[in-house]
Formats: structure tokens, C-alpha cells, sequence
């Protein structure tokens, strides 16, 4: 089987497990932190640099990619991995979540969405079979599902609504899936802040019995301790054989809470919008390496970490290069950022193999 998940641990005192989850590219050995290149490249670093980090799997994204340059000029390049020359296992969004951040500019049926092009104005109609067709030309080793992605903000008749499209436009997704053998086509569970809707939502989805498993809606203006309550109702729902995804969170508490209910993998754009403004995360704090006392600081970012930004430069030196607006100063962070959430859930991963994910982790579960 191409894509397979296999237990290799788990906690004895919470949900949190080991795994690895094996595509046509390798394995991705989970928990595990996926870096987000939204249009075929993560922010300021090089493919090289995200195997120097233990980076298995990184994202594109479908509706970018198709805006420039198109999944055209993609495909004739040998697929998403050659264009971009990463050789690892890759997934992309299927563009849901930025068609529906649109709100002025698109239009929602039953159908699809039709929306405008930020970029020269013309008109998308964006369905189910598009987005997969998109996803099949680009060759992700993973591909996501058309989903409806209500705001926080949305009422439950609306919720309701958007779960019933989800499941029905998966239907869909699943009848215009050409490459089911090289491309894994995950669902993504919706239902906003009601628990009673995100069991209805992963119920339905689950009896699809496809190759894994997404829980959206979440980030998308939610105080972070409804965040944890939905991970915590949703993710028990969602079959233990198959890999289990949370979109767009990554802090080190938000990680913790989630891999305690056995979430496996996630992604999240924070390591590298807050490092192109001179924020970095350290030991799962952030630091304005703008303000004053940075200036004569002449300590690495993170002592105790073997990034090549910590082993090789000050906090004083970094200060320096934002203050200068030098690029160099971005991909440094950036650098460092991408390598502290991906080592933090290497050290987690350790943790559960060895059964002490409660000894080192467990200050995150408090409230």
C-alpha cells in the first residue's frame, strides 16, 4: 500500500501517539510540524536549508499556485516536487480556506464558489472537481478536499449549512479523484464551535474510509481555549489507522493540547511571518528583536538550540540586521523559527516513544 499510518507508540496516560505515515516521497514521522510554502516556496528558505532542519513534509497551496503560475506550467515542470525541488513528501490545501477569507469578492452556491482574482480581476469558479483537478495536475503527495470554512463569527444555521456542503462537495472531490494510487485525498471535518455538528461532520466523513483525516475550522478567530475544546471533542472521532491533521495551529501550548488528544500533524504560517518581522520564537515565547534591550545582547536566540542562526550569531547581531531592514535578518528568523517547532516536535515525538510526554510536557496541559 502507498499510503499507510503505523503506530509506534503511545502515551499510557493521555491520547498522544507516535506514528508514521508513509507516501509515495517517504515517511513523515509524526508528531510532526509541516513548514507552510504557501506559493511553491517557504518564506526565505532554501529546500536545502528544510533538510538541514528535519523538515518531512512541507505545503502548497492550491489556490495560489493556481492564481501564478498555474498548475499548467507546474505539471509541465514534472509536477510541484521537481518545480520546487523538494523531494520529500508535500500536501496542498485545496484553497477553501483563502477562497472563503474573500468576502467581498466571492459568491457561494451549492455548485462552488465563484470568486475575483486579487491578482488581474478575472472570474474563478472554484468547485469541488476544479480544486482536485488543480491538486491531480500539481502532484502533492497529499491532496485536501473542497470544504466550506465559516468564520468564527458565523451563526449556527450557517455552521450547519457549511457542514452539509462539506460533505456533499467531499462526495464530489472523491468522484473527480484521477490519481487515488499517488495521491492521497484527505477530508476535512467542520462545525465550527458546536460539538453536537463536529460529531455529525467526522461521523459522516469517517464512513468515506479515506486515506486520512483533517480538522479545519479552527484558528479562524476562536479564543484558544475553544480551540482546544474542539480539537479535544473532534479528533477521538477520527480513526486510529489512519493519520490525523490539525489546520493552520502551531504554538507550542496549542501543539501539546492537540497531540495530548493524538493529533499527528500540523501546520501553521507563524515561524516565518513573525520571523520577517524580527520576532522569534524561543522555548515557545516570542521576542521583538527590534526593541532596546536586544541591541547589546551578545547571547544566541536560543541557547540551547543547534540551529545554524544560534551557533553561529547573537541576539545583538540579528537586532542589527532588522533595524537595517536587511534580508538577511528574515531568513535567519525565520530560519530559527521553522527549526525550534520542528525540533519541539521531534522532542515530543522522543517523549511518547519513551513515556514521558507527561514528565516533559505536561506544564502545557495546565490552564
Amino acid at each position: 500500500m502507498v499510503f499507510s499510518y503505523s503506530l509506534t507508540a503511545s502515551c499510557s496516560r493521555t491520547k498522544a501517539r507516535a506514528g508514521v505515515f508513509s507516501t509515495p516521497h517517504g515517511d513523515v514521522h509524526t508528531p510532526k510540524f509541516m513548514p507552510v510554502g504557501t506559493v511553491g516556496t517557504v518564506k526565505g528558505i532554501t529546500p536545502a536549508q528544510l533538510h538541514g532542519m528535519n523538515a518531512q513534509m512541507i505545503l502548497g497551496n492550491t489556490y495560489h499556485l493556481h492564481i501564478q503560475p498555474g498548475e499548467q506550467i507546474i505539471a509541465k515542470a514534472g509536477g510541484l516536487h521537481k518545480f520546487v525541488g523538494w523531494d520529500k513528501p508535500m500536501l496542498t490545501d485545496s484553497g477553501g480556506f483563502q477562497v472563503f477569507s474573500l468576502a467581498d469578492l466571492r459568491q457561494i452556491t451549492d455548485d462552488g464558489v465563484k470568486f475575483r482574482s486579487p491578482r488581474d480581476g478575472r472570474i474563478i469558479n472554484m468547485t469541488p472537481e476544479h480544486s482536485i483537478k488543480i491538486q491531480n495536475a500539481l502532484g502533492a503527495d497529499v491532496i485536501m478536499a473542497f470544504d466550506e470554512c465559516p468564520p468564527a463569527t458565523a451563526t449556527r444555521e450557517e455552521v450547519e449549512k457549511a457542514v452539509e456542503r462539506t460533505y456533499a462537495w467531499l462526495e464530489r472531490c472523491i468522484q473527480a479523484h484521477a490519481k487515488p494510487d499517488t495521491q492521497a485525498l484527505f477530508a476535512i471535518v467542520q462545525g465550527g464551535i458546536y460539538a453536537d455538528l463536529r460529531t455529525k461532520s467526522a461521523k459522516d466523513l469517517v464512513k468515506l474510509d479515506l486515506p486520512g483525516y483533517a480538522i479545519g475550522g479552527v484558528s479562524v478567530g476562536e479564543k484558544p481555549e475553544l480551540i482546544h475544546q474542539i480539537v479535544k471533542w473532534t479528533t477521538p472521532l477520527l480513526p486510529e489507522n489512519k493519520p490525523r491533521y490539525l489546520m493552520g495551529v502551531g504554538t507550542y501550548k496549542e501543539m501539546v493540547i492537540a497531540i495530548a488528544s493524538g493529533i499527528d500533524i500540523f501546520d501553521c504560517v507563524i515561524p516565518t511571518r513573525v520571523g520577517r518581522h524580527g520576532a522569534a520564537l524561543v522555548q515557545g515565547e516570542r521576542i521583538n528583536l527590534k526593541n532596546a534591550p536586544y541591541k547589546e545582547d551578545f547571547t544566541p536566540l536560543d541557547p540551547e538550540c543547534s540551529c545554524y542562526t544560534c551557533t553561529n550569531f547573537t541576539r545583538a547581531y540579528l537586532s542589527h540586521l532588522m533595524r537595517s531592514r536587511e534580508m538577511l535578518g528574515l531568513i535567519l528568523i525565520s530560519l530559527h523559527n521553522l527549526h525550534e517547532m520542528i525540533s519541539f516536535t521531534n522532542k515530543i515525538r522522543e517523549a511518547i516513544i519513551n513515556d514521558t510526554f507527561v514528565e516533559e510536557f505536561g506544564h502545557w496541559l495546565k490552564s
